[in-house]
Order: structure tokens, then sequence, then C-alpha cells
């Protein structure tokens, strides 16, 4: 028993159903879509979906089902346009559609469940039809990943962003409470930051909004980067982790000493980022 079908959420009519085609979504080698989608749907919904390198996914009249990788199986449905105009563009986004109306309602909450097995990005619907099952249909439109705990926290900038910038709730109620040491990450060089969230500085959420907001959090070394490499360099390569977290009755003094711990045991003020 496989469930409801996509198919039968859908109830494309017998006119439409030869006409819709899927277009699967999901890492190029240089941008995670997921985070786009988050930061800005349109990105996905309109430039990923109609991007075309040299093959012509669509038609005008088409109907052009947008989908984004989830996870090893699931897909995220974002949104579903009827095409309206071939701009005649390769290389490039090749065409303009228009949402229908009647599934706007499903738009990001929609996850199914498939196995691609194939390399193509653009599937006719006809052709897996019976493959596309739904797994759940979320109460509000998908924003990102739940706050995992705090011995999991893993967090690239551009997922950050998000938390920050949406206000995320689960994670607002998480970080806002918390002292911390915590670790930033620069993957492309591998030099360590440690840092601390304290009271005096406004708590875990407060600190990791400031680095959200300038990339630097007034941190001279991390100042000194974003003045050389720009703030795109931040917003690319680095990552955010939790070392230790406290609650907000525990002294600073033991926060800063923790500090100071993990600094000389990862030797970030010698090969890293941290001054002091």
């Amino acid at each position: 028993m496989k469930g409801l079908l996509l198919k039968d959420l859908l109830n494309f009519s017998e006119n439409e159903i030869d006409k819709v085609k899927i277009k699967f979504n999901q890492y190029d080698g240089n941008n995670d879509p997921m985070e786009l989608y988050k930061n800005n749907p349109e990105i996905i919904n309109t430039e990923w979906l109609f991007w075309n390198e040299k093959r012509r996914y669509f038609f005008v009249g088409q109907i052009a089902v947008c989908f984004l990788k989830l996870s090893y199986d699931k897909w995220l449905l974002t949104t579903i346009k009827r095409v309206t105009k071939d701009l005649g563009i390769s290389g490039g986004v090749s065409f303009e559609g228009e949402e229908i109306e009647k599934y706007k309602s499903l738009f990001g909450r929609v996850i199914v469940q498939h196995h691609k097995t194939y390399m193509s990005q653009g599937r006719y619907f006809s052709e897996i039809q019976e493959d596309l099952v739904v797994n759940q249909i979320l109460p509000d439109v998908y924003d990102g990943e739940d706050f995992p705990g705090y011995d999991k926290v893993r967090l690239s900038y551009r997922q950050l962003e998000v938390i920050i910038k949406k206000e995320k709730k689960d994670w607002v109620a998480a970080l806002s409470n918390q002292k911390a040491v915590y670790l930033i990450t620069d993957k492309k060089t591998g030099k360590l930051y440690v840092g601390s969230a304290t009271s005096d500085n406004g708590m875990l959420l407060q600190r990791w909004s400031n680095y959200v907001w300038n990339g630097h959090g007034g941190n001279k070394e991390l100042v000194e980067l974003v003045r050389r490499e720009g703030f795109d360099y931040i917003k690319e390569n680095f990552q955010y982790a939790i070392l230790e977290n406290y609650n907000a009755k525990v002294e600073d003094a033991v926060i800063l000493n923790r500090e100071s711990w993990w600094k000389e045991t990862l030797q970030s003020r010698k090969w890293g980022y941290n001054c002091n």
C-alpha cells in the first residue's frame, strides 16, 4: 500500500496530464538550492525552474512542476506553473510562466517521496506518477530544519541567515537565553575562531545575529578578513557550531574560562582568527 499519490492530490485533468513535466532541482556543485529557496523562493520557482543549458525542458502551454531535493528520496513541491512564453534563450532562463491558482495552498508544504534513479532533471509526470507518493503535508510553508539539539548544531552562513532573518521560532527560543562557547570554521582555509556568548554580549542569539548582519561580529581578525576579502567570502565559506552551552544562570566567568581553554586546545590564537 503506497498511500496517497501526488496524482490524486493534484488531480490533473485528462487534457492536462500529458502536458505536465517535473523539474527536479538539487545541488549543482556550486549552489545549494534549498538555501536559496529559504532566502527567496522565486530564485528557485523562476530561475532554477526555467533555466536551460542546452536541452529544452518545456514548451508553451505545458505545466511545469518544481521539485526541490530535501534528502535522499524526498522532494519539496515549491510551485506549479503554466508555461506562457518561450524566451528563445539557451544557457539561461528560457521561459516565463504563471502559477496555477488552485494549487498555491500546497506550495512549500507538500513533501513527496520518490527514488530518482535517472540523471535527467526533467521528467514527464505521466511516466512516474505511480512512484510519486505524498510523504507529508506540512501545516506551514517549509522554512528549514527544526532545532536539532545543542550538540548537533552545525550551520553554514546561509542557514544561520535564514534562522536569524526569518526569526525561526524553535531556533530563537533555543538560542536566545543560552550562554555558550562556539566555533566558527573557515572551510576554505581551515582556520578557526573560538568565541563566547555571555550576558555582556547578548547571549548566543544576539552574538550570532551580529555575524549575520556584518560577517565579523566586531572581532578584530574577522573585521580585517571582511575588509580584505569582502562579506561574500564569509557567506560562502563560514560555518558555525556550538562547543559548549550553558543556561543563563551560569556566571560569565565560567564561559570565558572555557572559551580560553578551547582557544588553547584548538590553537586558534596561533593558527586561527583569535588574536587574544
